[in-house]
């Protein structure tokens, strides 16, 4: 992604429907971690960019490090005093199994070489370990916006359980997210000429998140969404 893209961003997530529920999501998914016996510690917050999500998983007491390739990110992620290491997501330079926690929202979609990615987050994970990954879902919704912040595909979910397994990593779910908003995403990116991170009119945003914070109640997993989520871990005899 780009500097600017990057700086654009970070003075949306904050407001933003979208990276609020992401952000809703991730501290849920936390939790859950905590209710099944998962004891915070070392994580990894790939592709950090701001740091967004690296604060959240801060605040539920997980030790994070963001990594961030670009030096825009990076340097935005310093000023929110969080700790930072710039590097490539396909070589990170962390030990083995060193890990108890890998986020990689929006990250493997940029690389040819994904599992390469997918191969280092189960290489610095300890045994039992988990992964929360998330990508763009659907090569039908490609657009401008895709070319403009660097993706290389969209998934569907074959495709990602396959990386994913491949990496050697144990998936646990896999689901849809941004389901009700789906007609509306796809109406946008056929019209869309650039990057869809934009500032929005507060109304249309407050109207936006009302609705995907409706499908945290509803079945719509299963069905077609504009991104697709998962949970995978390391298996502990590994």
């Amino acid at each position: 992604m780009e500097a600017t893209e990057i700086r654009k961003l970070a003075a949306l997530e904050d407001t933003h429907w979208w990276y609020r529920e992401r952000r809703v999501l991730l501290a849920r998914a936390l939790r859950r971690l905590a209710a099944a016996g998962h004891v915070p510690g070392r994580a990894l917050d790939v592709g950090a960019a701001g740091g967004g999500n690296t604060r959240v998983l801060r605040a539920h007491g997980w030790q994070p490090v963001a990594l961030e390739y670009s030096a825009e990110g990076a340097g935005v992620a310093r000023e929110r005093g969080l700790d930072v290491i710039r590097a490539d997501a396909r070589h990170l330079p962390l030990p083995s199994a060193s890990l108890g926690l890998v986020t990689a929202f929006d990250i493997l979609e940029h690389f040819d070489e994904d599992h390469l990615a997918a191969a280092e987050i189960r290489r610095t994970l300890r045994p039992g370990g988990v992964a929360l990954i998330a990508v763009p879902a659907d090569m039908a919704l490609w657009s401008a916006h895709d070319v403009a912040v660097g993706h290389v595909r969209r998934y569907d979910r074959a495709s990602l359980r396959a990386v994913v397994e491949k990496a050697g990593l144990v998936v646990d779910e896999l689901w849809s997210w941004n389901v009700l908003l789906r007609p509306v995403a796809a109406w946008r990116r056929r019209r869309s000429t650039g990057s869809d991170l934009d500032e929005l009119n507060p109304l249309v945003n407050l109207g936006l998140r009302a609705v995907v914070t409706a499908e945290r109640h509803l079945p719509v997993r299963a069905l077609p969404g504009v991104s697709l989520m998962l949970r995978a871990h390391r298996p502990a005899t590994d």
